[in-house]
């Protein structure tokens, strides 16, 4: 009588459908990469585990009992719902592709282009998340990430979208108000907007050293895209990057208010785990991807090929 106290091993049960199926077990073994004798010791194992003889066994192959033939059928079936569950969870992962990137590329760069990708691969559905804090992209909770820096994050394989760079940027009536804004020892009229870290390394690449700002600053917001904004409406000047904010300055929305050029050194990255590397929706985003930034990074090479790059 079979113990209800201890269900077989799951070892001796695949071991025992493999087998069962394709009636030897060195073919079993080829299926499992295993040893024929570790199949049959699995087989004799559960045998014992049931109290029951499920194999006739002769020199060259196997052949399955009354007993057998009926454990077989009903283990093949549930097997075959078991991988069948799996293609299924699969083809459903593949439908989903979920991506982490910063507010600011992610509201104002990447989103107006999202479109162009679902026209293209419509069988793939986009999550998208806009975190200022990188992801851990090992939990599983996202397929890959948009970021920014060096391009070394351990694990993870990286690819160059383009540089981060940025100027000064302002609505074209401040344009001569702007005017003295390369000369920190003049002050503005109008107040200055975004990051006074990338200020005060736009002036340092210009060549000054211990500046101090020449304009007061304005509101203070939470993200570059919103300094943008502001900057459009005409509250003030702001410091953004001409490759993210080229759709604006084409449309004559925002013009630079001084032609100077400054870097930090790093880039933007597409980022995704090195062993998703075969995932097909991670592919088709990557390529897709990147050819939307040869594109920008083509359109916005007057601006990158006179970046000078400033030590923090």
């Amino acid at each position: 009588m079979v113990s209800h106290r201890r269900f077989p091993s799951l070892a001796s049960i695949r071991a025992f459908e493999a087998a069962a199926r394709l009636g030897s077990f060195a073919k079993a073994a080829q299926e499992l990469d295993t040893t024929s004798a570790s199949v049959s010791y699995h087989a004799r194992r559960l045998e014992e585990q049931i109290g029951v003889r499920l194999f006739l066994r002769y020199p060259q192959r196997v052949e399955l009992t009354e007993s057998g033939k009926l454990v077989a059928h009903e283990a093949m079936n549930a097997f075959a719902a078991l991988r069948a569950s799996f293609i299924k969870a699969a083809d459903v992962d593949e439908a989903r592709f979920s991506l982490t990137t910063l507010p600011t590329l992610g509201t104002s760069w990447l989103t107006p282009k999202l479109g162009k990708f679902r026209a293209k691969h419509p069988e793939i559905e986009i999550d998208l998340d806009l975190s200022p804090d990188a992801q851990d992209l090992s939990t599983g909770r996202f397929d890959a990430a948009i970021r920014n820096g060096h391009g070394h994050w351990p694990g993870l394989s990286a690819i160059e979208l383009f540089p981060s760079i940025f100027m000064p940027l302002c609505a074209p009536a401040l344009k001569a108000a702007a005017a003295d804004i390369a000369d920190p020892g003049r002050p503005l009229s109008v107040p200055l907007l975004g990051r006074s870290d990338w200020w005060m390394r736009w002036y340092r690449a210009l060549g000054f050293s211990d500046v101090v700002l020449p304009g007061s600053f304005g509101t203070h917001l939470s993200a570059e895209y919103l300094d943008i904004a502001a900057a459009a409406a005409g509250h003030g000047i702001a410091i953004g990057s001409p490759i993210l904010f080229r759709n604006e300055i084409e449309a004559g929305r925002l013009v630079p208010a001084h032609d100077f050029v400054a870097g930090d050194g790093r880039s933007f990255w597409f980022t995704f785990p090195v062993a998703r590397q075969n995932s097909s929706k991670i592919s088709k985003f990557r390529d897709w991807l990147c050819d939307e930034a040869e594109r920008d990074r083509d359109a916005a090479w007057s601006f990158i090929r006179k970046a000078i790059v400033a030590e923090p």
